[in-house]
């Protein structure tokens, strides 16, 4: 039950939701040593030794600390700690000013990094373009280190097979790239560390508008042949704007860990990842403020994959889950699967979809904190999109609201799917719907706190909806919007001020 993330000096524990009563908690020991007692599912233990075995154990105890029940017990070693590959050093001298390009030296120091080793970031501001990052890498930023990438579009050439809202395609490099883009194929890179408490930064909102502009000029016939087309895209920026890289793409990934650095602006999402396995977030912040289309983390035909402890201060969605658009989602068929969200909070929401054709199941999100949100949870797809999304389960979490959507029309160009999509097994338990948007100024916005709009067709409604214990303002239930769905069960609504 027990999963474990192991350092030389440091340990954290986390562990699937468990049910507690009202009087209960967790309690860790380490060596038969008693830890603080706490109602959250991870914990970390610091200033550890190297090569040196510790003993864990997680009970569920009263509130005496009797112990009620033991969940488990492991055995783990701290790893041997790493020799640093110092990139201000020789023979790399990257230069921290903030100024300096460091895009060739930082890429050397990279490719020499091996098993037992760790690239070294001190304090300072590093300039860099897109770097490759490889397997058995890891990378350690000190406090008050950061990796800034430039905002020259120059510096991301040449495009590389990166896959964008649902379609793969030909985009700038991100600033760090890892594995090759194969959807028949297995991993190409695995085992890659972020950490140390510094900052991964990219070019934001400049490098963003540098791409567009490019891509504008550069596809200039296309759009102005294809302008009926244009007019239906979400404005004007969103063709030129598909070529945009992100901040961290991983593709064909397995095994990469991100914990307790500050990851953002990149030019458009920030964490994305496809066709990969394993890729954990936790301790970290991530920022877009200001980015259009600055989604936070972003699984993409993806499976097996957390985030937790985790602040969002996004432009877009803090989370959104995708598994490809029609046509080439349905052909491609890789389904996002066992996705875990916790202890996570933010000023926007969670999306699953609208690029879910290769399908969506399996999303467990709880103990979070989205209230004071522009957006809650949204499950979205369209007519065209086919695919599915399904077993989706919510516990003890706080939302602006929550939203089944089932008619979109953003983003629709494209074949549509042999069948229309799927929708179903939602459960929701313990959360609130506070049904006020927070907007960029800070006021608040009245919404609607619950929406389920299902398609028309019978056998396509929304399947098995179940929302027990929720809490709402007694106003909001004039404002729900409730059709299309076959199941629907609302057990226990609490009404607050």
């Amino acid at each position: 039950m027990l999963q474990t993330i192991v350092f030389d000096d440091e340990i954290t524990l986390w562990w699937n939701r468990v049910a507690l009563s009202k009087r209960e908690v967790f309690l860790l020991t380490i060596n038969g040593e008693k830890r603080p007692c706490t109602d959250k599912t991870h914990y970390s233990f610091f200033g550890l030794q190297e090569c040196t075995a510790y003993t864990f154990t997680l009970d569920i105890v009263d509130e005496t600390g009797n112990t009620v029940k033991r969940l488990d017990t492991v055995c783990v070693t701290t790893l041997k700690r790493k020799k640093r590959i110092d990139v201000t050093k020789a023979p790399y001298l990257a230069v921290g000013d903030g100024v300096t390009v460091n895009t060739a030296c930082l890429q050397r120091a990279l490719d020499d990094c091996g098993q037992g080793e760790c690239v070294y970031f001190p304090k300072g501001t590093y300039l860099t373009g897109a770097l490759n990052v490889h397997g058995d890498t890891e990378i350690y930023l000190e406090k008050d280190a950061t990796l800034q990438g430039s905002s020259n579009l120059q510096d991301y050439m040449p495009k590389r097979k990166s896959r964008f809202e649902g379609t793969e395609m030909q985009c700038y490099a991100s600033l760090l790239n890892m594995g090759e883009l194969d959807r028949n194929g297995g991993y190409s890179c695995r085992n890659v560390v972020i950490r140390g408490g510094g900052a991964v930064l990219g070019g934001g909102k400049a490098l963003a508008e540098n791409t567009i502009a490019y891509e504008r000029e550069r596809l200039q016939e296309y759009l102005q042949k294809n302008a009926d087309y244009v007019k239906e895209c979400e404005n004007a920026n969103t063709i030129p704007g598909r070529a945009r890289g992100r901040l961290i793409a991983m593709n064909n990934c397995q095994n990469i860990l991100l914990s307790r650095v500050t990851l953002g602006f990149g030019p458009a999402w920030n964490i994305h990842f496809v066709y990969s396995e394993n890729i954990v977030t936790h301790g970290c912040k991530i920022l877009s403020q200001g980015v259009w289309n600055g989604d936070g983390w972003d699984p993409d035909s993806s499976e097996n994959c957390t985030v937790f402890d985790t602040e969002f201060c996004t432009h877009d969605d803090s989370i959104a889950i995708k598994s490809g658009k029609n046509p080439e989602g349905n052909i491609v068929n890789r389904p996002t699967k066992n996705i875990r969200i916790f202890d996570c909070y933010g000023k926007n929401g969670i999306a699953i979809g609208s690029e879910m054709s290769g399908g969506v199941d399996g999303v467990y999100i709880w103990d979070c904190q989205f209230g004071n949100s522009y957006s809650g949870v949204v499950l979205k797809t369209m007519r065209k999109r086919g695919g599915y999304i399904r077993n989706v389960c919510m516990h003890n979490s706080t939302f602006k609201s929550f939203a089944i959507l089932t008619r979109l029309t953003y983003n629709n160009d494209g074949e549509s799917a042999p069948t229309l999509p799927v929708i179903e097994n939602i459960y929701a338990e313990n959360v609130t719907l506070t049904g006020e948007r927070v907007l960029d100024d800070g006021t608040l916005q009245k919404t609607e706190s619950l929406v389920i709009d299902g398609l028309p067709e019978k056998d396509y409604y929304v399947k098995n909806v179940t929302l027990k214990n929720l809490c709402v303002k007694s106003t909001d239930l004039q404002t729900w919007k409730i059709g299309g769905v076959d199941g629907l069960t609302i057990e226990n609504i609490r009404f607050i001020d």
